[in-house]
């Protein structure tokens, strides 16, 4: 992962650095940023939701082979001097479109690929090395464009890409298991969207990644600007600005967290939203160059803080069943952050400045973080996302077609009358759960002829879905329901009905069942 962000990230910068030689717009180097997040609005959620139900291994393939010949052309096309504007944005949109069907099928598969317990280290170290190589990839951009050119940067990323293909190719897994009944990927892509609507860490995950990378796009967007017009430099101080940015990130990405252990994640992220406020605000007003490199430094520590920080996070609080498309979900808003970001202030320093720019996106990023104090970030634990939850076997009469549905689950409870109240608020949370796992819709009805009896109905589309749902649940989930268990009274079980829908179909097997007989 850290290696395809690095040589992704490395094309990308080149590709902006290189628009500015090309036209003395701010807007047309802006588009390159634009460019390159494009494939993540349009495509994302379909990358996730492939990436959780095909072979991921055989994915990443594709998409490196895509990476790598997007990126050679690139090279090719500038040692030739044919490049132009719009072949360039052309180029940088299909590489756009390789990392954005990689991104998900690689982090993901890190469960392939390490044991349980090891899972959440894994994702914080690729989240971290991910960062940190985005951090790293200008400055090393900067200086092969210096000493040897930008066609060579354009050949490096691609022997870096070409090299993950090989990676892919070499890696054997272990056949992980997979529902028995696959997702299609129209309903991959609703169960994942349902997922990050109902799951409340995973919302304020969503908000918090939207909001830094719409006010933060401005530092990528117009750094090339900065360097050629504020500080007059060339391609090599364009480097040595990336550099500091870079260094700055890798101290904040092996480092910070160790410095700081007794602080919350979300202290974390806000603490380091005002330094980068602060750095990006000094870089955008200054023309001394040792200022600038300062500022750099500080802003790449707070970029990798942030963003992997919350990617991080995000990842902690997945399922395994969900975990593609929870990254590209988070992809998909922090590619529109930076997308619509970088247009918003292209636009912006074209018509005013580039400090006014920078200036207005850094208080924008603080009064933003202010009004939403109360989404907080935190990291999960590992039973918030297992699912190792040993479930009862189904008992029916007829095993009905996957497709069938929609169905009913009714669940009827007894409750005493002095638990009502502590029940009816325990089964309440059960509507997130419900929902998130599978549900279309959830409700808590109550008996008029008994005061004593509750019933709680949920919708499940199918039969399959419904399969899916049961093996969706997490430790914590089935805590939950367990809370719900000891509210009944003692003695009396739980009665639950399983009812699916009969249509057209069903009444004509079931006529021509009982002629046969």
């Amino acid at each position: 992962m850290a290696s395809t962000a690095f040589g992704y990230t490395m094309q990308a910068t080149s590709a902006a650095w290189l628009m500015a030689t090309l036209s003395p717009s701010p807007l047309m180097v802006a588009l390159v940023q634009t460019a390159s997040t494009l494939p993540s609005l349009l495509f994302a959620l379909v990358a996730g939701g492939m990436a959780d139900i095909v072979d991921r291994r055989r994915m990443l393939l594709v998409t490196h082979a895509l990476l790598f010949v997007a990126a050679a052309t690139l090279a090719l096309a500038t040692y030739a001097q044919l490049i132009g504007p719009a072949s360039l944005l052309l180029l940088v949109f299909l590489t756009g479109l390789g990392f954005t069907f990689s991104m998900p099928a690689q982090q993901a598969m890190l469960g392939d690929l390490v044991p349980h317990a090891e899972l959440m280290a894994a994702v914080n170290l690729g989240s971290v090395a991910a960062n940190a190589s985005r951090a790293i990839a200008p400055a090393v951009a900067g200086t092969i464009a210096t000493f040897v050119g930008t066609g060579s940067v354009f050949l490096t990323s691609a022997v870096s890409l070409g090299g993950m293909v090989y990676a892919v190719w070499s890696i054997r897994l272990t056949p992980h298991g997979r529902p028995a009944l696959a997702e299609k990927l129209f309903s991959s892509i609703q169960s994942g969207l349902r997922f990050a609507r109902h799951s409340p860490p995973t919302r304020a995950f969503i908000v918090r990644t939207f909001i830094f990378c719409l006010f933060g796009s401005s530092l990528f967007a117009l750094l090339p600007i900065v360097a050629r017009d504020n500080l007059g430099l060339g391609a090599g101080g364009f480097g040595l600005l990336f550099g500091s940015f870079g260094a700055g990130a890798v101290f904040g990405a092996f480092s910070l967290t160790r410095l700081l252990p007794e602080l919350s994640l979300n202290t974390r992220v806000n603490g380091a939203i005002v330094m980068f406020c602060s750095a990006i605000t000094l870089l955008g007003n200054t023309t001394m160059l040792a200022v600038a490199i300062g500022a750099s430094l500080f802003a790449g520590l707070a970029w990798v803080s942030i963003l992997s920080g919350l990617f991080s996070g995000a990842l902690s609080w997945s399922p395994s069943w969900v975990r593609a498309r929870v990254v590209a979900t988070n992809l998909l808003v922090l590619q529109a952050g930076l997308a619509t970001g970088s247009l918003l202030w292209g636009w912006l320093a074209s018509a005013s400045h580039i400090g006014t720019a920078l200036t207005a996106s850094a208080a924008g990023l603080l009064l933003t973080t202010i009004l939403t104090r109360r989404v907080r970030v935190s990291y999960g634990q590992e039973r918030d996302v297992s699912t190792r939850v040993s479930m009862p076997d189904l008992i029916i009469a007829i095993e009905p077609h996957p497709r069938d549905g929609p169905v009913l689950i009714q669940c009827e409870y007894s409750i005493a009358r002095e638990n009502c109240a502590a029940f009816l608020s325990t089964v309440a949370a059960l509507e997130p759960v419900r929902r998130r796992n599978g549900a279309e819709n959830w409700q808590v009805f109550r008996d008029l002829g008994n005061d004593s009896c509750f019933y709680e109905r949920f919708v499940v589309a199918s039969w399959g879905e419904y399969t899916r749902l049961r093996t969706r649940i997490t430790v914590v989930d089935h805590e939950l329901q367990e809370r719900v268990v000891a509210l009944q009274l003692p003695g009396v079980p739980i009665r639950i009905s399983r009812l699916i829908a009969v249509n057209a179909d069903f009444a004509a097997s079931w006529e021509a069942s009982a002629q046969g007989e």
